[in-house]
């Protein structure tokens, strides 16, 4: 079964003020499952480059992905490069305890998290 990937309320509205598609968020959490993870905080936390539409990836976006290998993947926290270099230690350790509640749910709870609108799965190219 493929990795579901999945994106927040909050990064919902991030994505669509930024023009984020979920192409780019696939293609982020495809590198992530290939190995090609940006900065790995531990405790299923991850921080993912994503390109800015028709630019490059340094000037672009950094996406906060709580992700399991050949599992899961969610997109929680996104910032414009040019805006903030880094999450703080604060951030880091609030990540990682959501990354430890969405990680133990079940297929009912996330099935439930994505009809109260609080997750959105993202489609695959055959899904969209």
């Amino acid at each position: 079964m493929p990795m579901r990937v999945f994106k927040s309320k909050w990064f919902v509205r991030f994505a669509r003020n930024e023009r984020i598609s979920d192409k780019s968020l696939r293609e982020a959490a495809m590198d992530a499952e290939n190995g090609k993870i940006d900065t790995d905080y531990g405790g299923g936390v991850i921080k993912q480059r994503i390109a800015r539409l028709n630019e490059g990836k340094s000037g672009g976006y950094r996406a906060i992905v709580l992700f399991r290998r050949g599992e899961r993947a969610f997109f929680v926290y996104g910032f414009a490069k040019n805006e903030r270099d880094n999450i703080d230690r604060s951030d880091e350790r609030d990540f990682k305890a959501l990354a430890k509640v969405l990680f133990g749910s079940s297929g009912a709870q996330m099935e439930r998290l994505i009809a109260n609108g609080n997750s959105v799965e993202v489609k695959n190219d055959a899904q969209d």
